[in-house]
């Protein structure tokens, strides 16, 4: 039975290495965006410090090597990832999480431990870690489900990443074995409760997996938009062009087929201009013309 504790514990040490290596793409996304995007930073960390406490508490338990392995390993990289999340956030989630980090990371761990080596003694010391341990396991694998509100709100999985998820289900159900034959409820009950929160969350996913867009989908349906705008760009061209050539023709053609005036209306303008002489040149004409002047329009 020892042996296969320390066979399971192992197991899990991997699987939870795996676990704790899982944001490393998505972090690397970060870096080369140079923004968080919608990732949320309570997962990282609630994870630091669960992964903290836990090496404090395999630190107290007698043969609690594998406890502090794993959990130390955890702790180092989660420091790393909280670093980056910090960088790249923006400013007010920035000085959000900059204030969650200094009171659960900083004065609450260092609360726990100062309180633990100086005012508590014995078992009671592991208890008391243990128990704080074991709640904040639970919170580590409860913390995803921050992202679900998002998920089912834009119906993708993109900021729900899959390995994490995956990798909290393997490890709940690999750690929950290994409590069971060495008799720790403190690793068991929320290492229990991990694996199923981390069936839920894949369960999750799994409903919302199509439905999510990928990257090829997404530039098909940009080239496809900008493609129909320059076509579109393209025809108004076209019928301003064409407005414009049958504006033109019609201003053309409206020119070349003016009716000429009437030869009534030609005669009309010389009566008039001969009625509207002024008196004064009046005299140099006689009757005669005049009259000859009303026949000839008529």
């Amino acid at each position: 039975m020892a042996n296969f504790s320390f066979i399971l514990g192992i197991i899990g040490n991997v699987i939870s290495i795996l676990m704790f290596a899982a944001p490393i793409k998505t972090f690397k996304r970060i870096i080369k965006k140079k923004s968080t995007e919608d990732f949320k930073g309570i997962p990282y960390i609630t994870t630091l410090l669960s992964t903290s406490l836990w090496t404090f508490y395999g630190l107290l338990k007698p043969g609690g090597l594998l406890v502090v392995t794993v959990n130390g390993t955890g702790a180092i990289l989660h420091i790393v990832y909280v670093t980056l999340f910090l960088i790249y956030a923006p400013k007010t989630l920035k000085i959000q999480s900059i204030k969650l980090v200094a009171i659960i990371d900083i004065a609450f761990l260092g609360a726990v431990i100062a309180i633990t080596l100086l005012a508590v003694h014995g078992n009671t010391q592991l208890t008391l870690v243990g128990l704080l341990a074991a709640g904040l396991n639970i919170v580590m694998y409860a913390s995803p489900l921050s992202a679900t509100r998002t998920v089912i709100k834009m119906k993708s999985v993109e900021y729900m990443p899959f390995f994490l998820s995956f990798f909290q289900f393997l490890n709940g159900g690999v750690w929950a074995a290994y409590a069971v034959f060495v008799k720790d409820y403190y690793i068991g009950v929320p290492n229990g409760i991990g694996f199923l929160l981390g069936s839920a969350q894949l369960i999750l996913y799994f409903i919302y997996y199509k439905s999510t867009p990928t990257k090829s989908t997404d530039q098909k349906e940009e080239k496809e938009g900008s493609a129909h705008l320059v076509r579109r760009g393209i025809q108004l061209n076209d019928l301003d062009g064409a407005h414009e050539n049958d504006k033109n023709n019609r201003n053309l053609h409206k020119g070349k087929s003016l009716p000429k005036p009437s030869l009534a209306r030609q005669y009309s303008e010389k009566l008039v201009k001969t009625l509207s002489i002024s008196p004064s040149s009046l005299g140099s004409y006689n009757e005669d013309d005049i009259e000859k002047g009303l026949k000839d329009a008529h």
